[in-house]
Formats: C-alpha cells, structure tokens, sequence
C-alpha cells in the first residue's frame, strides 16, 4: 500500500469509525453536544439523524466513550430485530440473566426490575440504537413502551436512535405519532462545507503521521468537497484513492486528473464541470505515452 510512500504510519481514510480520527467540526460537535445535554436532563427520546456517511457512527462511538460515568449503556448497533429479538437484545445488554429463555411477560418484568436497582444504585439507563430507520414499526412500538418505565421523577431508560431521514418520514405517519411526541430532542446532520471537508482532510492525515507538506491543496479539496457533496465517507473514499493513484504512478503530488478517475470509480460522487470525462482523460493518458515513446525513440536514434 501507499504507507511507507508518504511516510505514514497508518491508513488516514478508512471506512471504519475511529474516534481516534475525531476531528470535531462544528455538525459534529453540535451533535455531540445535544446527546450530552439531553441524557442529563433525563429526556426519554433522542434522535439524531443524518444521510448516509455524514458520521453517525462515528458520534454514536464518540458518545459511548465520553458519557459520563453514572450512566449504563446498552448499545444494539443492528436493529432490525421484531419487538421479542429487542426486548431480549436489551436485556442481555442490561446483565439480565437467562434473558433467552424465558416468555415475553417475564422477561418484560426481569429488565424493569433491573432498571430499577440500577435506579437506586444511582445509575441512569441509555438505550442506544445505531441504523434505527431499520427497526420494523412494531419494534417501534415496543420501544415506546420501554419508556413507560418511570419513577415519579424520571424516566427509568432513555433512548438515543441514530438514523437515516428515513425514520422521519416513517415517523411523519399517523399512527406513531404517540412515538413521535415522545422525542424530545432532534439533531438534524448537515454535510461539511468546503473549508470543513479541507480541514477534515488535513487533520486526518496529519493523525495517521504525514508530516510533509499538504498532499491535498485548497483546490483540490474544494473540488473533493463538490464531488462528495461534503460527505467524510466519500471524502474518504476519493482520498483513498487519490493516494493509491499516485503511489502506483510513483508520484509524490495529487493531481486533478487523479481526483477525477477517483471519482469515475466512486458511483455516488457527482461529477464535476471543471476537469476532464474519463475518456478524455483516458485520450491524453495515450498521448502523453505515445508522446514519451516517440521522443525516447527519436533520442535513442540520435546517438
């Protein structure tokens, strides 16, 4: 790979979340901040939303490391589980014994009186869900019911949903608007802007131990920040393959030509204006060979 090319001491654009790579843009941050402010306050439901690869998972890891230390977690990352599969998936994460065998009425009772010791060991409960527009509408409604659980002065679970808009438009219906009325704080995940996607670029490399000059210039991130809509999964994956490009070329410099055969091979980044189709640039890639071989022929002839 690229590594020892550029003097790195790890991969700066890899499509698993890694807090250690946490940068702290402002979308970022804000999210952050609401998660943290409403678990204290104790609100039942929290959601954040965002488009695929704008960093969910990332914040979901960031706030499981950084929630204060009162709190239990049970954290379910694939939820397309129906009500029983949920209702057994908390308890197992709540140290609820035996939580596979027995019947729902049971195991209901077991997780509440779980919630409460942990209520008077002065713990507070998070449920945290990450791909939440997955779980069927009668998960939902179990859900809901989970934050029934209450004492007369909180709410004994809270709950974060992490989620495509997709749950929105699903929880726009009618007939979960008793679910809808209980989120009580909502973060809506903006992509980054061209000057966050640069930073986002830079910081990263810095992280995995680049220690040269910009490998990405303000040009180029401007136009990585078109292609992938300020989306830090696909800036990732343009970068990625930007310094794969140019590892194999043996070049030391990213190119716009570079960037935008990264984006031919990127299905969901959007093509730019301002370079070059692929089969132009494919056309000069043959008469810059051919222009080579022909001066190296015409020089080996003349001595």
């Amino acid at each position: 790979m690229y590594l020892y090319h550029f003097g790195l001491t790890q991969l700066p654009f890899t499509l698993t979340p890694n807090t250690s790579f946490y940068l702290g843009l402002q979308p970022h941050d804000e999210a952050l901040a609401v998660l943290l402010t409403a678990l204290k306050t104790g609100e039942g439901f929290i959601k954040v939303i965002g488009e695929v690869g704008t960093g969910k998972t990332l914040i979901c890891r960031k706030l499981l490391n950084e929630i204060p230390e009162h709190f239990i977690t049970a954290y379910i990352p694939n939820p397309y589980l129906n009500p029983d599969e949920l209702r057994r998936a908390v308890a197992s994460e709540l140290g609820v014994k035996q939580a596979l065998r027995m019947n729902a009425q049971l195991l209901t009772q077991r997780i509440q009186e779980r919630l409460l010791a942990l209520h008077q060991q002065d713990h507070s409960v998070v449920l945290i869900l990450d791909e939440a527009q997955a779980l069927p509408e009668d998960s939902l409604e179990a859900l809901r019911l989970f934050t029934n659980l209450e004492t007369e002065s909180r709410k004994l679970l809270q709950v974060v949903l992490f989620a495509q808009p997709e749950l929105d438009q699903r929880l726009s219906k009618d007939h979960l608007r008793q679910l809808r009325q209980r989120i009580t704080f909502s973060y809506q995940l903006r992509a980054m802007s061209a000057n966050e996607v640069e930073q986002y670029i830079n910081h990263r490399m810095s992280v995995a131990g680049y220690k040269g000059a910009a490998l990405f210039s303000s040009a180029l991130a401007k136009r990585i920040a078109k292609a992938s809509k300020g989306i830090p999964r696909l800036v990732n994956i343009l970068c990625h393959k930007m310094l794969m490009l140019a590892y194999g070329q043996g070049q030391y410099q990213l190119t716009t030509m570079q960037l935008q055969l990264a984006i031919q091979d990127t299905e969901d980044a959007k093509s730019m204006g301002v370079v070059m189709p692929i089969l132009i640039v494919v056309g000069v890639l043959v008469l810059s060979l051919t222009i080579y071989a022909t001066f190296s022929f015409i020089n080996a002839g003349q001595l």
